[in-house]
């Protein structure tokens, strides 16, 4: 049997954002997770926060076959089975509705610009009243210093993809206001990363 799909930084960084996330949330709520890669962190955070039903979806379905053998492995009830959802489509193909918490992390960075305004759009759509879009990643902020290894990184991501690269907080921020959602927190993270909090607009 081939070895399962791996992300060493999914790995070194999901004890962190687990962390985070049980100080914003409720004790039970419904989770949709975009990008959810090799489901290493919808594994992990379901089996700390069991209360919590989660969604993983991505735009291929590429690895969702190993992501099913880590719920299985790990005797999870808690995860549903993979859904495809592309942020840009005008409806997501999500059987809940309305969630509580919507999570996406480091998508921004490896996608074209407009799926940033997809993944607010959608996220105004489906958060359920007081939910939250929790986003993860490295940002470029003004008045911020960037780190040497951002630097590199963004350079080796805009010389791999002219559409990939770093986003700038600031931009986020704007495109998120015009889908009607505001910046609630921001929380630095390990390596470089920030977990920014965003909630609907009053």
């Amino acid at each position: 049997m081939d070895p399962l799909a791996f992300s060493a930084p999914a790995e070194r960084n999901k004890q962190a954002i687990m962390e985070e996330l049980r100080t914003l949330l409720p004790e039970e709520g419904h989770a949709l997770e975009i990008a959810c890669g090799t489901g290493q962190h919808v594994v992990w955070f379901a089996a700390h926060l069991p209360q919590w039903t989660w969604q993983p979806t991505d735009r291929t379905a590429d690895l969702f076959a190993d992501i099913m053998v880590r719920i299985g492995e790990a005797r999870l009830l808690n995860v549903q089975t993979p859904q495809l959802l592309n942020v840009l489509a005008d409806a997501w193909p999500v059987g809940h509705g309305r969630y509580d918490l919507i999570y996406c992390a480091n998508m921004l960075h490896i996608a074209p610009w407009a799926c940033c305004a997809g993944l607010m759009r959608g996220a105004a759509r489906h958060l359920a009243p007081r939910g939250r879009l929790v986003t993860y990643g490295p940002y470029l902020e003004d008045k911020v210093p960037t780190s040497p290894g951002n630097l590199t990184f963004d350079a080796a991501l805009r010389a791999e993809n002219p559409d990939w690269g770093i986003r700038r907080r600031e931009d986020v921020q704007t495109v998120a206001r015009a889908a009607g959602l505001q910046l609630a927190a921001r929380h630095p993270m390990p390596a470089n990363n920030l977990l920014l909090v965003w909630e609907q607009a009053p």
